[in-house]
């Protein structure tokens, strides 16, 4: 099955403006499109429903640590 967008890429609205920030877009596979938003020709990331739970899951409970 090919993954069709089903909305648009967005950031956090704790994004600031300089650029350099994660998107994500809903794909109709239920999966996410991830993507930089300095380069958003590359190469997408996509997670599936489960990974991306897990994903989330993480960077709510602190698993990957406070920014730089």
């Amino acid at each position: 099955m090919t993954s069709e967008f089903i909305g648009h890429f967005r950031k956090s609205s704790y994004s600031g403006g300089q650029g350099d920030c994660v998107e994500v877009a809903p794909l109709s596979t239920g999966a996410r499109a991830i993507r930089d938003s300095k380069d958003p020709h590359r190469p997408l990331l996509e997670l599936g429903p489960d990974s991306w739970r897990a994903f989330l899951d993480g960077a709510k409970g602190g698993l990957f640590g406070q920014p730089a």
